[in-house]
């Protein structure tokens, strides 16, 4: 019960604290928030549409998470940023759990605060965007799977397949397919690719398509080849083969985005590495290994690269991080607590103003009273 207090308020230092001050600021997070704002003035909480016109970029889970904070709390900064600050402390929580439940309580923790601390975490736990609830979602799928092919317990399946839906609400396919990967390349390397007879279950699968048809399918009925041409041609095909950003697209990119993001916890990295002996692995390190390193590949050699696309890999590495530190534990408290003060600095001095300089919001408030229906 400590462990989860602690986490609760790292959570609420590092995640919900100031997000009502930082106003909507880069073109990505603008168009979620302005997407569920016309939902919500259409009464419309199935088909996505900006300025007036439908559009299918992305799925609809995030975009309820918007309506319903936008719902309890009015549209604003803080309703915009609620849900990915609530996502974010489930991570840490699960991150817990999960790393408790393969070595101990103490490795769960450490590995939970090295996340919170991560300053790739620490942001897109404050960006309006769809990754932190993918990355929940995600991990929730082959957690699950993974616990219940330990026990050799198929009823974690169940969950698994279901987590796997909501992350196709929440993504598309990728939420689907990667994980998949993930298990199959796991399965391989464990010789029992077999088990696939017991995860493919017809109860699992129905459950599944259960979860992704409350939108696909009404969705498809509505809008047709429309629908699917956008959703899944240009917005899934496309991106994983024509490089929006060239300048983005070279084979270091993910390498310097992991160490970049694990900042402060980056110099821990090769020696952690160092650490393992690959023909002595256990199948705790076999899985998160694979989860990590296939996740990080597969989007190396996607044509479009994101920031964000490699979150998914943060939560097995910070595990595996945390079996460095445990024997390290001095450094570790004196590098988490220093990451609590300077954190809120960082809102406050650095992400507040150029936040504010690069919002259009007070142009806005200028010019919105101006507007009338003949502008």
């Amino acid at each position: 019960m400590v462990n989860f207090i602690c986490l609760f308020i790292v959570s609420l230092l590092l995640f919900f604290l100031g997000g009502w001050l930082l106003p909507i600021t880069d073109p990505t997070e603008s168009v979620y928030a302005l997407t569920a704002k016309e939902m919500l003035e259409a009464g419309d909480w199935l088909s996505p549409r900006i300025y007036g016109d439908f559009w299918f970029d992305k799925p609809i889970m995030f975009y309820w998470e918007l309506l319903i904070a936008y719902e309890i709390f009015g549209v604003n900064e803080f309703a915009a940023r609620f849900f990915p600050a609530v996502f974010a402390t489930l991570g840490l929580f699960i991150t817990y759990l999960f790393g408790a439940k393969l070595y101990d309580k103490k490795i769960g923790f450490t590995a939970a605060i090295i996340l919170a601390t991560s300053l790739e975490y620490w942001y897109i736990a404050h960006a309006v965007i769809t990754d932190m609830t993918l990355l929940v979602m995600f991990s929730l799928t082959l957690m699950t799977f993974y616990l219940g092919y330990r026990a050799g317990n198929e009823k974690f399946y169940l969950p698994a397949f279901a987590a796997s839906g909501v992350a196709v609400l929440t993504k598309g396919p990728i939420g689907f397919f990667l994980p998949g990967l993930i298990i199959l390349i796991f399965l391989a390397w464990q010789d029992d690719l077999k088990h696939l007879r017991k995860l493919f279950r017809v109860k699992n699968l129905l459950l599944f398509a259960a979860i992704i048809s409350i939108w696909y399918l009404p969705m498809t009925l509505i809008h047709g080849s429309e629908f699917l041409k956008n959703f899944l041609g240009v917005h899934n095909f496309l991106r994983a083969t024509v490089s929006e950003y060239p300048k983005t697209d070279v084979w270091y990119y993910y390498l310097l985005i992991t160490a970049i993001g694990f900042f402060p916890w980056t110099f821990a990295l090769i020696p952690a590495i160092k650490n393992f002996k690959p023909f002595k692995l256990d199948a705790p390190e076999k899985f998160l290994i694979v989860w990590a390193l296939t996740v990080i590949i597969f989007f190396q050699m996607c044509a479009t690269k994101y920031v964000t696309y490699t979150l998914p890999a943060m939560i097995p590495l910070v595990i595996l991080m945390a079996r460095y530190f445990v024997s390290r534990w001095k450094i570790f408290v004196r590098v988490a607590a220093g990451t609590l003060i300077i954190y809120p600095l960082i809102l406050a001095f650095v992400a507040l103003p150029l936040a504010e300089s690069n919002s259009a919001k007070k142009t806005a408030e200028i010019i919105s009273p101006m507007i009338d229906e003949n502008t």
